[in-house]
């Protein structure tokens, strides 16, 4: 019999294979992409510098992102390095598992008025989609 150590994580902003904020999961183990079940809403915070999910009862969409497993001290890297106000919580993928994923609050959402992107397939799929649309971007 083997002990769990390890937290299994939802990754769907910044952290993601291919974007700037990935080495905070340092040698975290990918398992496999994944979708959240349509009950979430994605914005862009602080003109763009992070995703910004929240959960709601109606009008919410499927989050894609990544699965992986840290361990306690690499869970606790990625929280240390999260930007303000970003808090762990528990969200429900498409096929019912349950995971950690990295959420921020909805009032502090709407209080600031940042973009609704939960149309445009993602975190990945919008910052490629800015890349594209403004040139200097780094």
């Amino acid at each position: 019999m083997t002990e769990t150590t390890g937290v299994r994580v939802f990754i769907c902003g910044s952290a993601l294979r291919g974007q700037p904020d990935h080495g905070n999961l340092q040698a975290a183990t990918f398992i496999r992409e994944a979708k959240t079940r349509p009950q979430y809403r994605l914005h862009s915070a602080a003109n763009g510098w992070h995703p910004a999910i929240y959960e709601v009862s109606e009008g919410g969409i499927s989050i894609p992102g990544e699965v992986y497993e840290l361990t306690i001290d690499q869970y606790e890297h990625l929280l240390a390095t999260e930007p303000p106000d970003m808090y762990p919580a528990d969200v429900v993928l498409e096929d019912g598992e349950v995971l950690t994923a990295i959420l921020y609050p909805r009032e502090l959402v709407e209080k600031h008025g940042w973009e609704d992107i939960s149309h445009l397939g993602g975190w990945a799929a919008y910052k490629a989609g800015v890349g594209s649309r403004e040139s200097g971007v780094g």
